[in-house]
Protein backbone atom coordinates (compact mmCIF):
# COMPACT_ATOMS: atom_id res chain seq x y z
CA UNK A 1 0.00 0.00 0.00
CA UNK A 2 1.49 3.36 -0.96
CA UNK A 3 1.62 6.41 1.30
CA UNK A 4 -1.07 8.01 -0.82
CA UNK A 5 -3.47 5.21 0.16
CA UNK A 6 -3.15 5.84 3.90
CA UNK A 7 -5.53 8.38 5.43
CA UNK A 8 -4.08 11.16 7.54
CA UNK A 9 -3.65 10.52 11.27
CA UNK A 10 -5.60 13.74 11.77
CA UNK A 11 -8.76 13.20 9.73
CA UNK A 12 -9.72 15.94 7.33
CA UNK A 13 -13.10 17.47 7.95
CA UNK A 14 -15.37 19.37 5.62
CA UNK A 15 -15.41 23.12 5.90
CA UNK A 16 -19.21 23.19 5.83
CA UNK A 17 -22.30 21.06 6.34
CA UNK A 18 -23.87 19.30 3.34
CA UNK A 19 -25.69 22.44 2.22
CA UNK A 20 -22.64 24.72 2.34
CA UNK A 21 -21.80 26.63 -0.83
CA UNK A 22 -18.43 26.78 -2.56
CA UNK A 23 -16.62 30.09 -2.65
CA UNK A 24 -14.23 31.41 -5.28
CA UNK A 25 -11.03 30.27 -3.62
CA UNK A 26 -12.05 26.64 -3.86
CA UNK A 27 -13.20 26.56 -0.26
CA UNK A 28 -16.59 25.93 1.29
CA UNK A 29 -18.46 28.75 2.94
CA UNK A 30 -19.29 27.14 6.27
CA UNK A 31 -22.69 27.73 7.76
CA UNK A 32 -21.94 25.64 10.82
CA UNK A 33 -20.15 22.51 11.97
CA UNK A 34 -23.11 20.23 12.56
CA UNK A 35 -23.11 17.14 10.39
CA UNK A 36 -19.39 17.27 9.60
CA UNK A 37 -18.02 13.95 8.42
CA UNK A 38 -14.48 12.65 8.57
CA UNK A 39 -12.79 10.88 5.70
CA UNK A 40 -13.42 7.57 7.50
CA UNK A 41 -17.12 8.36 7.89
CA UNK A 42 -17.40 9.18 4.19
CA UNK A 43 -15.72 5.86 3.46
CA UNK A 44 -18.29 4.02 5.60
CA UNK A 45 -21.17 5.86 3.90
CA UNK A 46 -19.77 4.87 0.49
CA UNK A 47 -19.23 1.29 1.59
CA UNK A 48 -15.50 1.40 0.84
CA UNK A 49 -12.26 1.60 2.80
CA UNK A 50 -10.61 4.85 3.86
CA UNK A 51 -7.63 4.13 1.56
CA UNK A 52 -10.06 3.91 -1.37
CA UNK A 53 -11.41 7.38 -0.53
CA UNK A 54 -7.79 8.55 -0.33
CA UNK A 55 -7.18 7.14 -3.82
CA UNK A 56 -10.16 9.09 -5.17
CA UNK A 57 -8.93 12.27 -3.49
CA UNK A 58 -5.49 11.83 -5.03
CA UNK A 59 -6.75 11.09 -8.53
CA UNK A 60 -5.54 7.50 -8.57
CA UNK A 61 -6.78 5.51 -11.54
CA UNK A 62 -7.18 2.14 -9.81
CA UNK A 63 -10.73 2.82 -8.55
CA UNK A 64 -13.85 1.49 -10.27
CA UNK A 65 -15.85 4.25 -12.03
CA UNK A 66 -18.99 3.53 -10.01
CA UNK A 67 -17.08 3.67 -6.74
CA UNK A 68 -15.36 6.88 -7.78
CA UNK A 69 -18.68 8.53 -8.64
CA UNK A 70 -20.22 7.46 -5.32
CA UNK A 71 -17.29 8.82 -3.32
CA UNK A 72 -17.19 12.09 -5.29
CA UNK A 73 -20.91 12.61 -4.67
CA UNK A 74 -20.48 12.10 -0.93
CA UNK A 75 -17.51 14.46 -0.85
CA UNK A 76 -19.65 17.07 -2.58
CA UNK A 77 -22.71 16.51 -0.36
CA UNK A 78 -20.63 16.84 2.80
CA UNK A 79 -18.74 19.89 1.53
CA UNK A 80 -15.53 17.98 2.17
CA UNK A 81 -12.28 19.89 1.82
CA UNK A 82 -8.77 18.64 2.42
CA UNK A 83 -7.11 20.63 5.16
CA UNK A 84 -4.39 22.98 4.06
CA UNK A 85 -1.06 21.75 5.37
CA UNK A 86 -1.93 18.05 5.44
CA UNK A 87 0.04 17.70 2.21
CA UNK A 88 2.04 20.29 0.32
CA UNK A 89 0.93 21.00 -3.27
CA UNK A 90 3.33 20.44 -6.13
CA UNK A 91 5.22 23.58 -7.23
CA UNK A 92 3.16 23.75 -10.43
CA UNK A 93 0.63 26.04 -12.06
CA UNK A 94 -1.79 24.28 -14.39
CA UNK A 95 -2.59 26.51 -17.39
CA UNK A 96 -5.56 25.31 -19.44
CA UNK A 97 -6.35 26.76 -22.88
CA UNK A 98 -9.50 26.53 -24.95
CA UNK A 99 -7.11 26.32 -27.93
CA UNK A 100 -3.33 26.48 -28.05
CA UNK A 101 -2.82 27.08 -31.78
CA UNK A 102 -2.74 30.85 -31.64
CA UNK A 103 -0.28 33.71 -31.22
CA UNK A 104 -2.76 34.86 -28.57
CA UNK A 105 -1.81 31.86 -26.41
CA UNK A 106 1.88 32.81 -26.45
CA UNK A 107 1.13 36.18 -24.83
CA UNK A 108 -0.77 34.43 -22.03
CA UNK A 109 1.96 31.83 -21.50
CA UNK A 110 4.52 34.63 -21.25
CA UNK A 111 2.55 36.33 -18.48
CA UNK A 112 2.04 33.18 -16.41
CA UNK A 113 5.69 32.20 -16.87
CA UNK A 114 6.81 35.63 -15.64
CA UNK A 115 5.08 35.08 -12.31
CA UNK A 116 5.93 31.38 -12.06
CA UNK A 117 9.62 32.11 -12.58
CA UNK A 118 9.61 34.67 -9.77
CA UNK A 119 7.91 32.17 -7.45
CA UNK A 120 10.06 29.16 -8.37
CA UNK A 121 7.16 27.31 -9.98
CA UNK A 122 6.81 25.34 -13.20
CA UNK A 123 3.89 25.63 -15.64
CA UNK A 124 1.94 22.67 -17.05
CA UNK A 125 0.05 23.38 -20.30
CA UNK A 126 -3.21 21.69 -21.26
CA UNK A 127 -5.77 22.20 -24.01
CA UNK A 128 -9.51 21.56 -23.82
CA UNK A 129 -9.60 20.91 -27.59
CA UNK A 130 -12.13 23.64 -28.29
CA UNK A 131 -14.50 22.63 -25.48
CA UNK A 132 -15.67 25.29 -23.04
CA UNK A 133 -14.64 23.06 -20.13
CA UNK A 134 -11.85 20.46 -19.98
CA UNK A 135 -12.69 16.77 -19.89
CA UNK A 136 -12.58 14.36 -16.98
CA UNK A 137 -9.19 13.04 -18.09
CA UNK A 138 -7.74 16.49 -17.43
CA UNK A 139 -9.42 16.64 -14.01
CA UNK A 140 -7.97 13.25 -13.08
CA UNK A 141 -4.52 14.51 -14.08
CA UNK A 142 -4.88 17.65 -11.98
CA UNK A 143 -5.96 15.64 -8.93
CA UNK A 144 -2.90 13.42 -9.37
CA UNK A 145 -0.52 16.36 -9.90
CA UNK A 146 -2.00 18.43 -7.05
CA UNK A 147 -0.73 21.75 -8.44
CA UNK A 148 -0.52 24.95 -6.45
CA UNK A 149 -3.31 26.37 -8.60
CA UNK A 150 -5.17 26.22 -11.91
CA UNK A 151 -5.69 28.99 -14.49
CA UNK A 152 -8.34 28.38 -17.16
CA UNK A 153 -8.21 30.54 -20.30
CA UNK A 154 -11.39 31.08 -22.36
CA UNK A 155 -12.67 28.05 -20.55
CA UNK A 156 -14.31 27.05 -17.29
CA UNK A 157 -15.33 24.20 -15.06
CA UNK A 158 -18.67 22.48 -14.79
CA UNK A 159 -20.16 22.14 -11.27
CA UNK A 160 -18.84 18.61 -10.76
CA UNK A 161 -15.30 19.62 -11.76
CA UNK A 162 -15.43 22.65 -9.48
CA UNK A 163 -16.51 20.44 -6.59
CA UNK A 164 -13.60 18.08 -7.25
CA UNK A 165 -11.02 20.87 -7.12
CA UNK A 166 -12.65 22.45 -4.07
CA UNK A 167 -12.60 19.19 -2.11
CA UNK A 168 -8.83 18.90 -2.76
CA UNK A 169 -8.18 22.55 -1.85
CA UNK A 170 -6.87 23.33 -5.35
CA UNK A 171 -7.68 26.99 -6.12
CA UNK A 172 -8.59 28.10 -9.63
CA UNK A 173 -8.99 31.34 -11.58
CA UNK A 174 -10.69 31.88 -14.93
CA UNK A 175 -9.04 34.27 -17.40
CA UNK A 176 -11.22 35.89 -20.06
CA UNK A 177 -14.12 33.55 -19.26
CA UNK A 178 -16.04 32.16 -22.20
CA UNK A 179 -19.35 32.30 -20.37
CA UNK A 180 -20.58 33.70 -17.09
CA UNK A 181 -18.27 32.08 -14.52
CA UNK A 182 -20.60 32.85 -11.60
CA UNK A 183 -20.33 35.43 -8.87
CA UNK A 184 -18.22 33.18 -6.64
CA UNK A 185 -15.56 32.34 -9.23
CA UNK A 186 -12.45 34.55 -9.40
CA UNK A 187 -11.91 35.83 -12.93
CA UNK A 188 -9.58 38.17 -14.79
CA UNK A 189 -10.86 39.78 -17.97
CA UNK A 190 -10.65 42.89 -20.11
CA UNK A 191 -13.01 45.76 -20.88
CA UNK A 192 -14.30 44.12 -24.05
CA UNK A 193 -17.40 46.30 -24.36
CA UNK A 194 -15.36 49.48 -24.06
CA UNK A 195 -12.91 48.12 -26.64
CA UNK A 196 -15.76 47.59 -29.10
CA UNK A 197 -16.94 51.13 -28.47
CA UNK A 198 -13.45 52.58 -28.99
CA UNK A 199 -12.87 50.71 -32.26
CA UNK A 200 -16.21 51.75 -33.74
CA UNK A 201 -16.01 55.33 -32.48
CA UNK A 202 -12.62 55.70 -34.16
CA UNK A 203 -14.11 54.67 -37.50
CA UNK A 204 -17.11 56.95 -37.01
CA UNK A 205 -14.86 59.90 -36.23
CA UNK A 206 -13.00 59.26 -39.49
CA UNK A 207 -16.32 59.64 -41.32
CA UNK A 208 -17.29 56.02 -41.94
CA UNK A 209 -20.98 55.17 -41.70
CA UNK A 210 -21.21 51.72 -43.27
CA UNK A 211 -19.12 49.83 -40.75
CA UNK A 212 -19.11 46.05 -40.83
CA UNK A 213 -18.17 43.78 -37.96
CA UNK A 214 -16.84 40.22 -37.81
CA UNK A 215 -17.42 38.86 -34.33
CA UNK A 216 -16.23 35.77 -32.55
CA UNK A 217 -18.13 32.71 -31.31
CA UNK A 218 -21.62 33.64 -30.13
CA UNK A 219 -21.20 31.56 -26.98
CA UNK A 220 -18.24 33.58 -25.72
CA UNK A 221 -19.05 36.55 -23.50
CA UNK A 222 -15.99 38.50 -24.65
CA UNK A 223 -17.14 38.26 -28.27
CA UNK A 224 -20.68 39.33 -27.46
CA UNK A 225 -19.41 42.26 -25.40
CA UNK A 226 -17.31 43.55 -28.33
CA UNK A 227 -20.33 43.36 -30.65
CA UNK A 228 -22.47 45.12 -28.05
CA UNK A 229 -19.86 47.88 -27.84
CA UNK A 230 -19.88 48.23 -31.64
CA UNK A 231 -23.65 48.56 -31.64
CA UNK A 232 -23.68 51.02 -28.75
CA UNK A 233 -21.17 53.29 -30.51
CA UNK A 234 -23.27 53.30 -33.69
CA UNK A 235 -26.47 54.12 -31.84
CA UNK A 236 -24.80 56.85 -29.78
CA UNK A 237 -23.63 58.46 -33.04
CA UNK A 238 -27.11 58.22 -34.53
CA UNK A 239 -26.09 55.61 -37.10
CA UNK A 240 -28.64 52.84 -37.59
CA UNK A 241 -27.48 49.33 -36.76
CA UNK A 242 -27.59 47.21 -39.92
CA UNK A 243 -27.70 43.42 -39.33
CA UNK A 244 -26.57 42.90 -42.94
CA UNK A 245 -23.15 44.22 -41.94
CA UNK A 246 -22.68 41.71 -39.10
CA UNK A 247 -20.92 38.38 -39.55
CA UNK A 248 -20.13 35.68 -36.99
CA UNK A 249 -16.59 34.35 -36.84
CA UNK A 250 -14.58 32.01 -34.66
CA UNK A 251 -11.45 34.10 -33.96
CA UNK A 252 -9.47 32.30 -36.70
CA UNK A 253 -7.88 33.65 -39.88
CA UNK A 254 -10.11 31.51 -42.10
CA UNK A 255 -13.28 32.97 -40.58
CA UNK A 256 -12.03 36.50 -41.21
CA UNK A 257 -11.34 35.62 -44.82
CA UNK A 258 -14.74 33.98 -45.44
CA UNK A 259 -16.75 36.65 -43.64
CA UNK A 260 -14.66 39.35 -45.30
CA UNK A 261 -15.51 38.05 -48.78
CA UNK A 262 -19.20 38.09 -47.89
CA UNK A 263 -19.13 41.66 -46.60
CA UNK A 264 -16.96 43.05 -49.39
CA UNK A 265 -19.12 41.47 -52.10
CA UNK A 266 -22.26 43.23 -50.87
CA UNK A 267 -23.77 45.65 -53.44
CA UNK A 268 -23.38 48.42 -50.87
CA UNK A 269 -20.27 47.14 -49.15
CA UNK A 270 -18.90 48.59 -45.91
CA UNK A 271 -16.13 51.17 -46.10
CA UNK A 272 -14.70 49.91 -42.81
CA UNK A 273 -14.76 46.68 -40.80
CA UNK A 274 -14.11 46.01 -37.12
CA UNK A 275 -12.92 42.45 -36.56
CA UNK A 276 -13.29 40.65 -33.23
CA UNK A 277 -9.57 39.86 -33.11
CA UNK A 278 -6.34 40.40 -35.03
CA UNK A 279 -6.28 36.96 -36.64
CA UNK A 280 -9.63 37.63 -38.32
CA UNK A 281 -8.25 40.97 -39.48
CA UNK A 282 -5.49 39.04 -41.27
CA UNK A 283 -8.15 37.01 -43.06
CA UNK A 284 -9.97 40.20 -44.00
CA UNK A 285 -6.73 41.60 -45.45
CA UNK A 286 -6.51 38.52 -47.67
CA UNK A 287 -10.13 38.88 -48.80
CA UNK A 288 -9.61 42.56 -49.66
CA UNK A 289 -6.47 41.76 -51.64
CA UNK A 290 -8.29 39.03 -53.57
CA UNK A 291 -11.05 41.47 -54.54
CA UNK A 292 -8.60 44.18 -55.58
CA UNK A 293 -9.42 46.52 -52.69
CA UNK A 294 -6.71 48.53 -51.00
CA UNK A 295 -6.29 49.01 -47.25
CA UNK A 296 -6.84 51.71 -46.15
CA UNK A 297 -7.64 53.42 -49.48
CA UNK A 298 -10.78 51.39 -50.18
CA UNK A 299 -11.32 49.76 -46.80
CA UNK A 300 -10.39 50.64 -43.23
CA UNK A 301 -9.79 47.80 -40.78
CA UNK A 302 -9.62 47.68 -36.97
CA UNK A 303 -8.66 44.53 -35.07
CA UNK A 304 -8.67 43.51 -31.43
CA UNK A 305 -5.85 42.14 -29.20
CA UNK A 306 -2.75 44.02 -30.46
CA UNK A 307 -0.73 40.87 -31.02
CA UNK A 308 2.86 41.40 -32.23
CA UNK A 309 1.78 40.44 -35.76
CA UNK A 310 -0.43 43.54 -35.92
CA UNK A 311 2.75 45.63 -36.15
CA UNK A 312 4.40 43.41 -38.76
CA UNK A 313 1.70 43.17 -41.41
CA UNK A 314 1.35 45.77 -44.17
CA UNK A 315 -0.20 48.14 -43.54
CA UNK A 316 0.30 47.90 -39.77
CA UNK A 317 -3.06 47.22 -38.14
CA UNK A 318 -5.05 49.70 -36.09
CA UNK A 319 -6.33 47.57 -33.23
CA UNK A 320 -7.65 47.52 -29.69
CA UNK A 321 -4.96 46.49 -27.25
CA UNK A 322 -6.05 43.77 -24.87
CA UNK A 323 -3.36 43.49 -22.17
CA UNK A 324 -3.01 39.73 -22.46
CA UNK A 325 0.35 39.38 -20.72
CA UNK A 326 -0.77 41.61 -17.85
CA UNK A 327 -4.05 39.70 -17.58
CA UNK A 328 -2.13 36.42 -17.33
CA UNK A 329 0.19 37.85 -14.69
CA UNK A 330 -2.81 39.06 -12.68
CA UNK A 331 -4.46 35.63 -12.94
CA UNK A 332 -1.28 33.90 -11.76
CA UNK A 333 -0.86 36.24 -8.80
CA UNK A 334 -4.50 35.83 -7.84
CA UNK A 335 -4.39 32.03 -7.85
CA UNK A 336 -1.18 32.13 -5.77
CA UNK A 337 -2.84 34.43 -3.24
CA UNK A 338 -5.75 32.00 -3.02
CA UNK A 339 -3.36 29.09 -2.51
CA UNK A 340 -1.89 30.96 0.48
CA UNK A 341 -5.28 31.53 2.05
CA UNK A 342 -5.55 35.21 1.18
CA UNK A 343 -9.06 36.44 0.48
CA UNK A 344 -9.19 38.65 -2.64
CA UNK A 345 -10.61 42.15 -2.28
CA UNK A 346 -12.64 41.50 -5.42
CA UNK A 347 -13.41 38.35 -7.37
CA UNK A 348 -13.63 39.96 -10.80
CA UNK A 349 -10.99 42.24 -12.31
CA UNK A 350 -11.26 43.69 -15.83
CA UNK A 351 -8.11 45.34 -17.18
CA UNK A 352 -8.47 48.34 -19.46
CA UNK A 353 -8.31 48.09 -23.24
CA UNK A 354 -7.17 50.96 -25.46
CA UNK A 355 -7.13 51.82 -29.15
CA UNK A 356 -3.75 51.67 -30.91
CA UNK A 357 -3.85 53.69 -34.13
CA UNK A 358 -1.65 52.52 -37.00
CA UNK A 359 -1.98 52.65 -40.79
CA UNK A 360 -5.01 50.49 -41.60
CA UNK A 361 -7.60 53.21 -41.06
CA UNK A 362 -8.31 56.54 -42.76
CA UNK A 363 -11.33 58.59 -43.84
CA UNK A 364 -13.40 56.99 -46.62
CA UNK A 365 -12.45 57.90 -50.18
CA UNK A 366 -14.45 60.51 -52.10
CA UNK A 367 -16.41 57.82 -53.95
CA UNK A 368 -17.33 56.04 -50.73
CA UNK A 369 -17.80 59.05 -48.45
CA UNK A 370 -21.22 59.34 -46.78
CA UNK A 371 -23.67 61.81 -48.18
CA UNK A 372 -23.90 63.69 -44.89
CA UNK A 373 -20.77 65.69 -45.54
CA UNK A 374 -18.47 63.38 -43.60
CA UNK A 375 -14.71 63.52 -44.09
CA UNK A 376 -13.38 62.35 -47.42
CA UNK A 377 -9.95 61.59 -48.71
CA UNK A 378 -8.80 60.20 -52.02
CA UNK A 379 -5.90 58.11 -53.21
CA UNK A 380 -3.77 55.62 -51.43
CA UNK A 381 -0.36 55.63 -49.80
CA UNK A 382 2.75 53.50 -49.84
CA UNK A 383 1.50 51.22 -47.05
CA UNK A 384 -1.73 50.18 -48.74
CA UNK A 385 -2.53 46.54 -49.42
CA UNK A 386 -3.39 45.77 -53.05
Amino acid sequence: MSAADVPSQTPDRPASPPNGTADAAGRSAATGSAGAATLAEIARAAGVSAPTVSKVLNGRGDVAPGTRSRVEELLRLHGYQRRRGNAQPAPLLDLVFHELESAWAMEVIRGVENVARQEGLSVVLSESAGRLSPGQTWVDGVLARRPTGVILVLSGLDPAQRAQLISRDIPFVVMDPAGDPGEDVPAIGATNWQGGVAATRHLLELGHRRIGVIGGPAGMMCSRARIDGYRAALETAGVAFDPALVRAGDFHHEAGYAAGLELLRLPDRPTAVFTGNDLQALGLYEAARELGLSIPGDLSVVGFDDLPLSRWISPPLTTVRQPLTEMAEAAARLVLDLSRGKEPSTLRVDLATRLVERSSTRPPSVADAPGDGGPADGGGDASEVR
